[in-house]
């Protein structure tokens, strides 16, 4: 489970051995090996473990990984060691994000893009590229979307970031009502993901499966107004993620998923459940209000248009109002 990889992270730096290695001038293949390893437990832990504990924790070990940096190396240690800062940069990215740290968070995407472009490592400029299409998203500025993700394709090679940025590439589409070539950048990221080997863990923030892709096509099946289409992606992506005792493993996705399956509520007339599936959705804990704000705006502009007057609508705006506030509020704090 995700939350078991931040333990195991926290439990490889805790070994004497390796806070030994950490504290050498010279880096050896055991440091390298674990500083991959802590990586991947740290992007893995990215679905549920709160974002100020992530972002703590990803800053710990970029220092630690800079120190090396500045030590006797070969060139060969510098290069693994500015993919492994790569990476740990544009999850420090992610995460800064979700708390709502714009400035800093483009910062992070930067730098990652920087590294990898300084040791031609064509996925890490991809998901570079991916973030910069993601920050677009939620900001609306959907045509730029479209650029950053088709940029990205052109870097990635066949990898999980090209069909990360693919399927940007249809939510941008969608959300600018280009239904044809939303359509086929649907279907294209299909066709790649399926060229990719499955991954031994699917919960890495950088790795693309099915799972994250049935969930893409539901957002972008809502946004063209494919009813049918994103009711079916929708309740498979709560089903893929709900486990036997109730909870989520990737609240984030089924929280947009509860939105995304209001929307189609509303239209078809059906203001009780869409209220619920509204309502659902700020109740599961997530990490990134930012993202939840954005998308609940969407359910709430459609219920308002169709249902101004009901109760179950004011209610659920003034639910919608109050976490818009409180993101508001936040960002001034961070600002101050």
């Amino acid at each position: 489970m995700p939350g078991d990889a931040l333990q195991a992270e926290a439990e490889l730096y805790s070994t004497m051995e390796l806070a030994q290695q950490l504290q050498a001038s010279d880096v050896g293949t055991g440091t390298l090996e674990a500083l991959a390893k802590a990586v991947d437990l740290l992007c893995r832990a990215y679905p549920v473990v709160p974002a100020v504990t992530l972002r703590d924790r990803t800053q710990k070990r970029l220092a630690q990984v800079t120190r090396l940096l500045s030590g006797r190396i070969t060139l060969d240690q510098h290069r693994e060691l500015l993919v492994i800062t790569g990476w740990l940069t544009a999850l420090l990215g992610c995460v800064r994000y979700d708390l709502g740290e714009r400035e800093e968070a483009e910062t992070a995407r930067q730098a990652a893009y920087e590294m990898g472009r300084q040791v031609v490592h064509g996925e890490l400029m991809g998901w570079a590229h991916e973030m910069s299409a993601w920050f677009a998203l939620v900001e609306g500025r959907y045509e730029e979307v479209v650029t950053a993700a088709r940029q990205g394709q052109a870097l990635a090679g066949q990898s999980s970031a090209q069909v990360q940025l693919t399927l940007q590439e249809a939510r941008g589409l969608a959300r600018i009502g280009d239904r044809r070539e939303a359509d086929k950048a649907l279907s294209r990221g299909a066709d790649i993901l399926a060229k990719l080997p499955i991954p031994e863990n699917p919960d890495h923030h950088f790795v693309f499966d099915h799972a994250k892709w049935v969930f893409y096509a539901a957002t972008a099946y809502t946004w063209l107004e494919d009813n049918d289409r994103a009711e079916e992606h929708t309740l498979e992506t709560i089903q893929i993620h709900t486990r036997p005792d109730g909870t989520s493993n990737a609240p984030m996705r089924v929280a947009d998923a509860h939105i995304d399956l209001g929307i189609v509520h509303a239209r078809r007339g059906d203001l009780d459940a869409a209220v619920d599936q509204g309502m659902a959705a700020f109740d599961i804990e997530r990490k990134s209000l930012t993202d939840l704000v954005n998308r609940a705006g969407d359910l709430d502009r459609v219920l308002r248009q169709r249902y101004r007057r009901k109760t179950l609508a004011k209610e659920f705006h003034e639910r919608y109002t109050t976490a818009r506030r409180a993101l508001d509020t936040r960002r001034h704090e961070l600002l101050d």
